[in-house]
C-alpha cells in the first residue's frame, strides 16, 4: 500500500489524448492526478463534474456557505461518533477505479474514488493506493534534474512547476496507460 497525494485536478482533452485535435473544448473531462508521496507512479483518474469541483475547492481552502455532500459525509460520521482513518484505492476492473472508506475499527465502506478523495481532503486523512493498482494503472514520472531543489523555493511557484511537470505527462500518454473511470 503506497500512500498518494493530489497532484491536482484538470480538463483533458479526450481528442489531444487520442492523437487528435478538437480544438472545440466540447469533449474536455476533468481528471485527477495523484501521485506517489515517497514515489514517482501516478494514478490519472477521470471523475466527474461535481467532483472536480469538489476537489478542488478543498484544494484551495474554499468551501461555498452551504456543505457539499462530501463536507455533509464527513460532518455525518463525526456525528455519529466515528473516525474516518484513511481512503483506500483498492482497485481497477475494466477501467474503473474502485475505493474504500476506511473507518476506525475496522469499518470500510466501499465509494467513488473521486468522491472518497474530496471526502479525505475536507477530513485531512490520508489516501493510499495498492500496489495491485500502481502495477496495473500507475505509470511513472520522472522528476526533472532540479525538481529535488524546488521544494526550496516559493510553494506557489513549486506548484505551477507541478502543474506544468503534469501537463506535459498528459501530452505525453495514451489512453491505454490509463483506466477512465473514477
Amino acid at each position: 500500500m503506497s500512500e498518494m497525494r493530489v497532484v491536482g485536478v484538470l480538463a483533458v482533452d479526450d481528442a489531444t489524448q487520442q492523437g487528435g485535435s478538437s480544438g472545440s473544448g466540447e469533449s474536455r473531462h476533468p481528471v485527477v492526478l495523484l501521485q506517489e508521496t515517497d514515489g514517482k507512479r501516478c494514478l490519472q483518474i477521470w471523475i466527474g463534474l461535481a467532483e472536480a469541483e469538489a476537489i478542488a475547492l478543498e484544494q484551495q481552502g474554499r468551501l461555498p456557505e452551504r456543505p457539499l455532500t462530501h463536507v455533509l459525509i464527513s460532518d455525518v460520521v463525526s456525528a455519529l461518533g466515528r473516525r474516518l482513518e484513511r481512503i483506500e484505492i483498492t482497485e481497477v476492473r475494466g477501467g474503473t477505479f474502485y475505493a474504500d472508506l476506511v473507518f476506525d475499527r475496522g469499518l470500510r465502506v466501499s465509494a467513488r474514488p473521486s468522491d472518497s478523495i474530496a471526502i479525505a481532503l475536507h477530513a485531512d486523512v490520508p489516501i493510499h493506493a495498492t500496489e495491485g493498482v500502481l502495477t496495473d494503472a500507475g505509470v511513472v514520472v520522472e522528476d526533472d534534474e532540479g525538481d529535488e531543489a524546488a521544494g526550496t523555493g516559493g510553494a506557489a511557484s513549486s506548484d505551477e512547476d507541478e502543474m506544468d511537470r503534469f501537463r506535459a505527462f498528459l501530452d505525453n500518454i495514451s489512453p491505454e496507460d490509463f483506466g477512465r473511470s473514477g
